[in-house]
């Protein structure tokens, strides 16, 4: 059943394919993993684990800040990967990219005295295809839709998962051979979004994401009207999705697949999970979903009132998010209409996105000291053409003033193109810094 429903075949022929490793791979990873060792046990790391843990902890040193760099177009070209297998070439890329991150942008990017790859997860459809016609080298997409009417309801089916231990076995093994004593390898959790287990960096992202589905499935028309025109029909559709995640968190408990995200795993979009106040990593075996992270937003609800968010879409989503043991809250959406029924639904909220599109002071007012205030500088003001500093330094300038006196991380996400001037990226992290007083 399990090797049946692997969502990605390619994958799996890649961990197939590992058989004996070319020596230049080999040298070629080991050299990278001694940087990575270098780096992972220097002082720096040491106190930036332990001020990221402060600040989620709600007891912040000063505020951090976190650039995303694996979704900047060109900030590693292919010609800088030099192995041949496919995945450890994959794997050569995560190491790469972050040993460049730490060297060039001088932001709060955290290394581990690990290395860590997630478990090869799959999961069926729910007996529609799911289709998704993208744009040439984008992550904009158009999806089918393919529940067309409340009817069609009928046409789901559960969901059945599988993980592949094989081979997630077997690269932690061929890993291991590599690296040595040099740098541990751990194998644990998933990554929802990236199905190559060697370029995975969303492992420990246990990621909700219902209204997503919801989308994909009716549409935003549908998301519109159906609240109107037949509410029971999207309540059960809400209750299918949320049965769904209920079974898929439980089968990663019972398997054994679940572990610690408190490293620098996200706990959130782009978040790290540094905590005091759940297990840490290596402190336990057989993790069970409240000694975790994990993930709620419901962006594709925007244009949702407060009061119907709260009727059709939060008790699901919060059904889930209590499973864990502490719940990071939004992605790009305004949350600063309806925080406080957030608030109410999910006790265990620690963390919570606060996009461009929110009222800055009145999310510093209803955040506090009593959450942290994890700011989405707007991707916009230093992407594309012609970058406006100005605007950027506003921006921040905003963010200051209105959380200075709370628990604030700076995460910058969504900068895909910078029409090839990779130093936008420290210039930002420096203008941060100077605009936080750091």
């Amino acid at each position: 059943m399990e090797g049946a429903i692997m969502s990605n075949v390619h994958t799996a022929e890649k961990a197939d394919s590992l058989g004996c490793t070319p020596r230049g791979d080999h040298d070629r990873l080991l050299r990278l993993a001694l940087r990575w060792k270098e780096i992972a046990s220097s002082d720096a790391m040491r106190v930036r684990k332990s001020q990221w843990k402060s600040l989620h902890d709600l007891r912040p040193a000063r505020p951090m800040i976190l650039f995303e760099t694996f979704s900047v177009s060109g900030y590693l070209d292919e010609s800088d990967l030099k192995c041949e297998t496919p995945l450890l070439r994959d794997v050569e890329r995560t190491m790469l990219e972050s040993i460049k991150h730490f060297e060039e942008l001088g932001d709060d990017i955290v290394l581990e005295e690990h290395f860590r790859i997630p478990w090869k997860i799959g999961r069926s459809s729910y007996g529609v295809d799911i289709i998704e016609t993208h744009a040439e080298n984008s992550i904009g997409y158009k999806s089918n839709f393919p529940i067309a009417d409340s009817a069609d309801l009928s046409a789901l089916r559960p969901r059945s998962f599988g993980v592949d231990r094989k081979a997630s076995l077997r690269l932690k093994e061929v890993l291991g051979d590599i690296f040595g004593a040099t740098l541990p390898v751990l194998l644990g959790n998933y990554d929802n979004f990236f199905p190559d287990i060697g370029f995975a960096p969303f492992t420990g992202n246990n990621f909700i994401g219902i209204t997503m589905d919801v989308f994909k499935l009716i549409g935003n028309e549908n998301m519109m009207l159906w609240p109107y025109d037949c509410p029971d029909r999207l309540h059960e559709l809400m209750r299918f999705l949320t049965d769904d995640r209920l079974a898929f968190f439980a089968w990663i408990e019972r398997e054994g697949l679940l572990d610690a995200n408190t490293d620098n795993q996200f706990a959130g979009p782009s978040s790290y999970g540094y905590t005091s106040e759940l297990p840490g990593i290596g402190s336990k075996t057989g993790f069970k979903l409240a000694d975790v992270w994990g993930w709620a937003e419901s962006q594709e609800t925007t244009q949702v009132s407060p009061s119907m968010f709260e009727e059709f879409f939060l008790p699901y989503i919060a059904e889930v998010g209590n499973l864990f043991g502490k719940t990071y809250y939004g992605c790009c959406e305004p949350v600063d209409d309806r925080f406080d029924l957030i608030c109410k639904a999910l006790p265990n909220l620690r963390t919570v996105s606060v996009s461009g599109w929110n009222d800055f002071g009145r999310m510093g007012d209803l955040l506090g000291g009593r959450f942290v205030y994890s700011r989405k500088p707007t991707p916009a003001f230093i992407s594309g053409s012609y970058p406006d500093w100005e605007r950027a330094e506003k921006d921040l300038a905003a963010t200051y003033r209105a959380a200075r006196d709370g628990c604030l991380e700076l995460i910058v996400r969504d900068v895909y193109d910078v029409g090839g001037d990779l130093s936008r990226l420290k210039r930002w992290v420096d203008l941060a810094k100077k605009t936080m007083q750091l």
